[in-house]
């Protein structure tokens, strides 16, 4: 009997690791059996061509690859990942908790589409991975809802305090904005649980409010 899926999703810069890191915290100290995995695996040689495309060597723009192709670099190492490191114990009963998975392409390569295709294309997507690749579907989706001019914000400190350079993704502040607007509407056509990362008077609200909210919903 398949087990339980938890993948925690977010724009670059919505503090989704964190939040990720959180949760598990909060499972382990529960004395809960889990798994986690975080998507792209870049240690993997699946993730060669992800490498490369994030790292600019198909173009400078996110753009210079289409969203479709741009997909199937991120399928496959999902796909070798569930074949390598995860798939036996989910199928078993496992609950896997993941930062990031088919979901990063609904929201980060519908962006490069014009609204009314995205749809079109969540269902090619999740078609693919899903049907026709086998992996299985995410019994939850945690949304992190982060504006992006405090998104980027968030990216640009992380830049300054690890003295890391941004990918063709991060670097994008136009292509940040689509992300988040087709992740707001994956969500609502497929029931991604929202968690606001401001308040109501748009607000940063704090970690520990956000990370109770997210347990609540787990």
């Amino acid at each position: 009997m398949a087990g339980k899926l938890i993948v925690f999703e977010g724009t670059d810069g919505s503090g989704k690791s964190t939040q990720f890191q959180r949760c598990c915290q909060a499972l382990q100290a529960q004395g809960r059996t889990f798994r986690t995995i975080r998507y792209p695996r870049y240690e993997a040689e699946s993730s060669a061509l992800v490498r490369m495309y994030l790292g600019g060597a198909f173009g400078s723009h996110p753009d210079d690859v289409n969203a479709y192709a741009a997909s199937t670099f991120f399928a496959v190492d999902r796909y070798a990942g569930y074949k390598e490191e995860w798939g036996s114990y989910y199928e078993a009963g496992g609950l896997m908790v993941m930062d990031r998975y088919t979901t990063s392409n609904a929201v980060h390569q519908a962006a490069k589409l014009p609204e009314g295709e995205r749809e079109g294309f969540f269902h090619w997507l999740f078609d693919l991975e899903y049907n026709r690749m086998g992996l299985p579907r995410p019994h939850q989706v945690i949304w992190l809802d982060m504006p992006t001019h405090l998104a980027v914000v968030n990216l640009r400190s992380r830049e300054a305090a690890t003295h890391t350079q941004a990918d063709i993704h991060e670097v994008d502040t136009g292509y940040l904005t689509a992300c988040a607007q087709a992740a707001a509407q994956a969500a609502q056509l497929f029931g991604w649980q929202r968690i606001p990362c401001v308040n109501e008077q748009g607000q940063l609200r704090t970690i520990e409010e956000i990370h109770q909210e997210i347990m609540q919903h787990i």
